[in-house]
């Protein structure tokens, strides 16, 4: 009983020390800002990463039609998947002991002259392509999927090559998807925990994001930042599903006008 009593007072005393904290602190201090900003870098170009590696691996996937790799279709999209159900952590321990000075990629970027990615921001932007990856690319397989042969096949009677027809009548039909795989991309790479604090470490001002910034204000009391990271975050997540469900809406309505 006295454990449960005590577990209970502690519990209260939380909560109203983190009432207290959001009441009379509530500026986001430097050491914030700067894992907001490092966070909006970090997902800006893992996004823009994945746009543009994940379009040709999402169009052979969709589209692809070589009987010699045809077999590989399946495994490809299983490895794009796989993010969606591996730990963050497992993900994260792999990668930091192939940047690790014994790993393959440490190896190779140490005889370039480059050191050592593990803890570092480029780590970091490695680590979030990867794992931020299925968000994205799984988007374009479907759009490109939803294409069907008949805008193609009309492009081919044009005499529009295959580039052309890609980028003119392939991408514009497939532009859901792409603001789709965007969106979530760039939402998921800015709230990673696991992946980034395994590979980056807690180093302020280089791999610091804004989840292990609101961890550390957690382990420090400080519920004040904490609130606002962690509010910041939550409508930011709201406003986004939000926007994409509506954009999404649109289209669909547009398109059976």
């Amino acid at each position: 009983q006295s454990f449960r009593h005590g577990r209970r007072v502690s519990g209260d005393v939380i909560a109203r020390s983190a009432v207290i904290s959001l009441r009379f602190h509530p500026m986001l201090d430097p050491n914030a800002l700067a894992a907001i900003r490092l966070s909006i870098e970090l997902s800006i170009l893992a996004t823009l990463i994945l746009l543009v590696a994940g379009t040709p691996l999402a169009w052979w996937v969709a589209r692809g039609r070589s009987p010699r790799w045809n077999w590989l279709r399946v495994p490809v999209r299983a490895l794009v998947a796989m993010p969606l159900v591996l730990p963050p952590s497992v993900l994260g321990f792999y990668l930091l002991v192939a940047m690790g000075p014994n790993g393959p990629l440490g190896q190779l970027t140490q005889a370039l002259g480059w050191g050592l990615l593990s803890f570092s921001f480029w780590g970091l932007l490695i680590g979030s392509v990867i794992y931020s990856l299925p968000f994205v690319v799984q988007p374009l397989i479907n759009a490109f999927e939803a294409l069907g042969q008949r805008p193609l096949e009309a492009a081919a009677t044009l005499r529009a090559g295959p580039l052309d027809a890609f980028w003119h009548v392939a991408l514009p039909l497939a532009r859901p998807g792409y603001l789709t795989g965007a969106v979530m991309g760039f939402a998921h790479t800015l709230g990673e925990f696991g992946v980034v604090l395994m590979i980056g470490g807690n180093i302020p001002g280089q791999t610091r994001t804004i989840s292990v910034q609101i961890y550390d204000h957690v382990e420090a009391l400080e519920y004040a930042q904490a609130h606002w990271l962690a509010g910041g975050m939550l409508v930011f997540s709201f406003a986004v599903l939000l926007a994409l469900h509506l954009l999404q809406a649109r289209g669909r309505r547009a398109g059976a006008g």
